[in-house]
């Protein structure tokens, strides 16, 4: 049975934002820069608590587990079902005491039962739930391929997303999501992530079209590169991991957009040790960017063996402010910790480009500006081929 639905539509002109799991900020400075307004944030790692208080936002640190939801509203300032948008990603490793019968994957016995918990309270007009790829086809309950039996029921429990649209389903949201790669809405990175978005008031929510395109007649709506934004901070003497001497070494023969597959072939054996005889590509050991081309997805550390994030040109793994740039950071924004703190706030965050991309979506929704109603759409072949390109572009499915 669905919940009564409760007209909520005297607070439709509030575009006031609720942020949880927040880290560096990442997401909410690209929903600020799609014109909403985030009046608080959370998190329990201390560096990021830290990164928010510096850059000026109101922030509530500590544990979600043991957060009320009323204390986010009391210092957000909002009543419940006023929030235009409770935005976060959610963790979803669950703890391994689960309950009975329940698989190690099940998003029942993880900090995302916290963040249904908040949207469950709060009743924001709408949320945003952005996670790992994986989410989508991850089984409820890992069971060796050796002993997996389709009569089994317990090897019969559905994947994670199934779990969290249906607990969303519960709540009375209507949902919309699919997997979305950066790069397509102007990050200079390909960043492939699951982006769930849900409407109280069952709106006409969609995920962000792409404006970005790997071939495009006008410069400004290509894919961005790494050379259009690092290039002119490459001689700064800025924040930088360090490589080992033996590391540097190898990466000195390495040309730019390479890897350990362009060392010489008496060497790729010793650079890369137990790992020469690993199956898979291996395309992060020793890995030079490339000026020409975006860059691969920016990690948590740009210095461990299997996801080198090199200069292009240079024998170092990038700044800390390169790094930055790859996210899109504003120039000004301050990052708190030690180094390795900091390149971990900036790997885990959204790209500021993907993340406007979805604040305008949203708004655009609210708004009812998205769609240019017609009579009919125009044509049989390019026309139809176009429309079907922009609706696989975003990979959406809608519940």
């Amino acid at each position: 049975m669905s919940k009564k639905r409760i007209d909520y539509s005297q607070y439709y002109s509030n575009r006031d934002v609720i942020s949880f799991f927040s880290g560096a900020m990442g997401l909410d400075i690209g929903l600020e820069k799609a014109g909403l307004n985030v009046k608080i944030g959370q998190d329990f790692e201390p560096a990021c608590v830290e990164t928010m208080k510096a850059n000026g936002h109101e922030v509530l640190g500590g544990d979600i587990r043991k957060i009320e939801p009323q204390q986010m509203l009391d210092l957000a300032g909002l009543n419940v079902g006023e929030p235009f948008l409770v935005c976060g990603g959610p963790p979803c490793q669950p703890f391994s005491t689960a309950g009975k019968r329940l698989g190690i994957n099940d998003p029942r016995g993880s900090l995302f039962m916290d963040y249904i918990r908040m949207i469950d309270y709060i009743k924001p007009r709408f949320f945003i739930m952005e996670n790992v790829k994986g989410i989508m086809s991850s089984p409820l309950k890992h069971v060796p391929i050796a002993e997996r039996n389709a009569d089994d029921p317990e090897q019969q429990l559905g994947t994670v997303l199934d779990v969290i649209l249906s607990e969303f389903n519960k709540l009375g949201y209507k949902t919309v999501y699919g997997v979305l790669d950066a790069v397509n809405y102007g990050v200079p990175q390909f960043r492939e992530r699951f982006v769930l978005i849900g409407s109280r008031d069952h709106e006409d929510i969609f995920l962000p079209v792409p404006t970005h395109f790997q071939m495009h007649q006008k410069e400004e709506y290509r894919w961005k590169t790494v050379g259009e934004v690092i290039s002119d901070i490459e001689n700064e003497k800025g924040e930088c991991a360090t490589l080992s001497m033996e590391r540097a070494h190898y990466l000195e023969m390495v040309p730019e957009g390479g890897n350990w597959k362009d060392l010489p072939d008496d060497i790729k054996k010793i650079a890369m040790g137990g790992a020469y005889e690993s199956g898979g590509g291996k395309v992060g050991f020793y890995r030079r960017l490339s000026y020409s081309q975006p860059a691969p997805t920016v990690v948590t550390s740009p210095v461990q063996k299997a996801t080198m994030m090199c200069h292009p040109r240079m024998n170092r793994p990038l700044s800390v402010h390169e790094y930055a740039r790859l996210q899109q950071f504003p120039e000004d924004w301050k990052f708190i910790g030690t180094t390795a703190a900091k390149y971990r706030q900036i790997g885990n965050a959204v790209p500021i480009g993907l993340a406007e991309a979805i604040g305008r979506a949203v708004i655009a929704t609210a708004d009812k500006t998205a769609l240019i109603k017609t009579k009919r759409f125009r044509g049989t072949d390019i026309h139809n081929r176009i429309k079907n390109a922009l609706e696989l572009g975003g990979n959406a499915v809608c519940q």
